[in-house]
């Protein structure tokens, strides 16, 4: 891992504990500046958004870039294209699958202008997704020599299913969210979870038919 990948304070402890304080709203970014205040009831859905989003979209920003300041950067970066756009985004069929699209290009822009993958296979809060697979799916992953070996083999799977796997289990989205911000139905969402989880086993040599959930 780069030198400059700052981790949290916490990132020694529970993962459970490092998300919890990650998206707590105290350490959110600096709100973006509002649309415009000539148009009141424009600046309050986009604050209400953000109020909404924030903390999640921090989260999300920092599994990818393994760095608190970085994923400030990237949440930041994407609140104030929004608030430049805020009108344009709420004329769109979802506003939550416009908005997602702006973050998810900041978090790609900036791994790229950083000539790094994405830091989910190192960072401590992605333990997350263990945990909640392995209670899922009862103690078939528990077998594994180096949890790492799932952590690869999450990042590896197709973008939509680990978007869904991160969303759901990490950062915790329920599916309605989910399906809101990548601009599908429950159904839909649930298939890309039970794909995903069906990949994750074929590669690490799990029997697909002892496995259970969605």
């Amino acid at each position: 891992m780069s030198a400059d990948r700052d981790r949290l304070p916490a990132a020694c402890a529970p993962a459970h504990a490092c998300i919890t304080e990650l998206a707590a709203p105290s350490r959110c970014p600096p709100t973006a500046r509002a649309p415009g205040p000539s148009d009141h009831r424009l600046s309050i859905t986009f604050e209400a958004f953000l109020a909404t989003h924030a903390g999640k979209w921090l989260t999300y920003a920092y599994l990818h870039t393994g760095s608190e300041t970085a994923a400030r950067e990237v949440t930041l970066s994407a609140y104030e294209q929004l608030g430049r756009l805020w009108p344009h985004a709420l004329r769109q069929a979802s506003v939550e699958a416009y908005a997602w699209s702006v973050l998810k290009e900041r978090v790609v822009e900036w791994l790229y202008d950083h000539q790094q993958p994405t830091a989910l296979t190192e960072t401590a809060a992605f333990a997350v997704v263990a945990h909640a697979l392995l209670r899922e799916c009862q103690q078939q992953f528990a077998m594994l020599e180096s949890q790492l070996g799932l952590y690869a083999a999450i990042a590896r799977l197709p973008e939509r299913q680990c978007d869904v796997i991160v969303l759901r289990h990490v950062i915790g989205y329920s599916d309605a969210q989910i399906g809101g911000l990548l601009g599908v139905d429950e159904v839909t969402v649930r298939s890309y979870a039970s794909r995903g989880k069906r990949k994750l086993a074929a590669a690490l040599g799990i029997d697909q038919g002892n496995t259970r959930g969605n």
